[in-house]
């Protein structure tokens, strides 16, 4: 129908006969000439309506915003005065010639170049907003990142291997979604949170090297980066360490910048321990683009009379820290209680503060309601522990380590943000050295950090009981401005390790055996030692878009309450279906 896409066209074009067809973006009428701004997925053409071919003129009066048309006619140079540089066609425009209206619109809901529309009317009217040239263009990108981890992993000899949407339950630390069984009354199916067993099966198959990009689901409580259902790339490979799989990986992901976004991303992927990141940045994913770091003081404020400081400066799972920040003196009292209210959603019980007007001054060149507090030594020693300089402002947390890791790790995010202290470019990172398991104080119990089939830093099971809480995994995440793309580990490929691990974790004989017989028979047959990593697709295409969550790059997805306003799902079924699958509702009891 078409012999030209709107975008594409230029002074190329100049004297050509064209036809093109998309949706009107805007339409204008000046003083007798209508002008149309014709979009499709390439771009947007100026198209001018004369009034001297009176029939076509009336058609296009009849004309108004998300109609589609086509239009045949000639591409001429725009006249002085209108040319428009920020678009690729600003020099150009079509003289229309024959116009016809394929289809006609109801006045949309909103103007698709509106910027300030509630994202429940952009979810509701999806097929509207995906029309919306930010959205092409993501839409656009998410492909050719796929196309190019295709052709990657292939090149690579990486086979393409489906695994089971329809599964069995299994704890991997978030809520599954069930799906009944008519067949199996009163069982049922789980949609898969990973495809992490069936991969590691694979492996265990002669597979060798496995990827899939597949869909995967997980009933938790959503936030900008969390949807109910979201795709992972998933990787898995024999006979290969850590350093294999992580060199594999930087070259795939340096490849694909370079290829979709034309960037050289640098050699070097630095690695961190998990101990040095929440000591430096409270996170185990810290966004190097930003300098600001932790300093622990409590070493420094064991023996004040402070309790505040003191107290979790002598327990042995607290932690004092300090956070400077390069001109934050300017900050002023009601910018400091925002600080205060917002490490508060972290548990932060507060948060104390140091102005230096003047460093060179000592005491007296500071300003804090703390400092009557601290002995003139610690002061000392504080700044220069933290390198604080005339000008600049420390804010310090006090509590069990995780707290002020929390608090203080975000606050640092959002301090650099609202003082423009991020830097640009692009800064992975390799974080390592995890600790195999974590320990629930309120339960008394351990729990994987990552999984339950990550391996161990040893291949001595008694080793490992010995001593569950000093134990290191051979887990590793890829981490990109702040945001973990990808996780992975070496996983367990002998039966007795994977036994006692379950057994750590308060799974007994029986339950591991209904859990997860399949896999403990599997590794009872020759399997060989392997790995794999899963990145989250759409979080990479997040930041690679510029986008703000990842629902800006999913082409349906799901709001903060995991329902869609498209189709409205989930709904009521029939009490006929309901019947098929043996499920009685229970009826609301009657008040008495």
């Amino acid at each position: 129908m078409r012999t030209h896409f709107c975008g594409e066209l230029n002074r190329e074009h100049i004297d050509q006969t064209v036809t093109v067809c998309g949706w009107v973006n805007r339409r204008r009428d000046h003083g007798g000439v209508i002008f149309v701004d014709l979009r499709d997925k390439k771009g947007i053409l100026q198209v001018v309506f004369d009034p001297d071919i009176a029939d076509m003129f009336a058609l296009a009066e009849s004309v108004r915003n998300e109609f589609v048309l086509k239009v045949t006619g000639l591409i001429r140079v725009r006249p002085e005065g209108t040319l428009n540089s920020e678009m690729p066609t600003g020099e150009v425009e079509l003289l229309a010639g024959e116009l016809e209206i394929l289809n006609q619109s109801e006045t949309p809901p909103f103007q698709l170049d509106d910027d300030d529309v509630h994202d429940d009317i952009r979810l509701r009217y999806r097929y509207l907003d995906l029309r919306r040239p930010e959205m092409q263009h993501r839409m656009q990108l998410r492909a050719a990142v796929t196309h190019y981890m295709r052709s990657w992993l292939e090149e690579n000899e990486f086979l393409d291997i489906e695994t089971p949407m329809l599964t069995r339950a299994t704890p991997e630390g978030a809520r599954d979604y069930l799906v009944p069984s008519r067949t199996h009354t009163g069982s049922f199916f789980a949609l898969p949170q990973s495809p992490q067993l069936f991969k590691q099966l694979l492996m265990m198959s002669g597979m060798d090297r496995y990827y899939q990009i597949v869909r995967c689901f997980r009933d938790e409580d959503l936030r900008a980066d969390r949807q109910p259902e979201f795709t992972q790339l998933d990787i898995e490979t024999s006979f290969m360490d850590e350093d294999g799989i992580m060199g594999l990986m930087e070259a795939m992901v340096q490849g694909l910048f370079k290829s979709v976004l034309s960037v050289d991303i640098d050699n070097d992927f630095p690695r961190m321990g998990y101990v040095e990141a929440m000591e430096r940045y409270g996170s185990d994913k810290p966004d190097l683009r930003i300098s600001l770091e932790l300093k622990t003081i409590s070493d420094l404020l064991s023996d004040v009379e402070f309790k505040v400081f003191s107290g979790p400066a002598q327990d042995p799972q607290g932690r004092v820290a300090a956070l400077r920040v390069p001109g934050g003196n300017s900050l002023t009292r009601k910018e400091i209680d925002g600080y205060t209210e917002f490490v508060g959603r972290y548990g932060a019980r507060g948060l104390a503060y140091i102005k230096c007007n003047d460093v060179a001054e000592g005491r007296e060149g500071l300003q804090s309601p703390i400092l009557k507090f601290l002995p003139d030594e610690a002061i000392g020693e504080i700044l220069v522990r933290t390198g604080a300089e005339s000008g600049d402002l420390i804010f310090f947390g006090a509590d069990k380590a995780n707290i002020v890791n929390e608090s203080l790790g975000a606050l640092r995010i959002r301090v650099a943000q609202d003082l423009g202290l991020v830097e640009d470019g692009w800064r992975f990172l390799w974080v390592v050295d995890f600790p195999m398991f974590a320990h629930d104080e309120r339960e008394n119990r351990w729990s994987a950090l990552h999984h339950p089939f990550t391996a161990p830093g040893t291949n001595d099971v008694d080793a490992l009981e010995a001593n569950p809480g000093g134990m290191l995994s051979r887990a590793y995440d890829m981490v990109l401005n702040g945001t973990e793309l990808g996780g992975g580990s070496i996983r367990i490929h002998q039966v007795e390790m994977q036994q006692r691990v379950l057994k750590l974790l308060g799974i007994d004989e029986q339950e591991a055996e209904d859990k997860f017989g399949f896999l403990l028979n599997a590794l009872r047959y020759g399997c060989p030692p392997h790995g794999g990593i899963a990145f989250g697709l759409d979080r990479m295409i997040m930041l690679m878009s510029g986008a703000s969550s990842i629902r800006d790059v999913m082409a349906f997805p799901k709001t903060q309450t995991a329902s869609c306003l498209l189709t409205s799902a989930p709904s009521p079924v029939s009490d006929k279906q309901l019947r098929e699958l043996n499920i009685r509702l229970r009826k609301p009891q009657s008040e008495t």
